[in-house]
């Protein structure tokens, strides 16, 4: 049997929207803005797949660093140390 180590793996339901949810995701996720220094959730969006962050940071909270292009830059502590994170808007949610 293969072995699987794609970055999905194990996201059934983790990755899965409820059932009234489904399909487009509203234009307001997508244009919001936010501050250098603002705290966001990490809510992974699975219908939009470009700048998904990994599937371990969905749930935590992060700390805004910059901005890349149409993605923000987070950082996301991890037990002792902090990560950085780079997700698209669809992804986060202000705190």
């Amino acid at each position: 049997m293969a072995h699987h180590n794609g970055p999905r793996k194990k996201t059934r339901y983790l990755l899965q929207k409820p059932l009234r949810q489904r399909g487009l995701f509203p234009v307001t996720r997508l244009i919001q803005r936010f501050e250098v220094g603002q705290k966001v959730h990490v809510i992974i969006d699975p219908s939009v797949h470009k700048g998904m962050p990994h599937r371990r940071f969905h749930g935590r909270t992060g700390t805004i660093v910059g901005q890349r292009g149409r993605a923000w830059v987070l950082e996301v502590p991890d037990g002792d140390s902090k990560k950085i994170v780079i997700a698209r808007p669809q992804h986060l949610k202000a705190q």
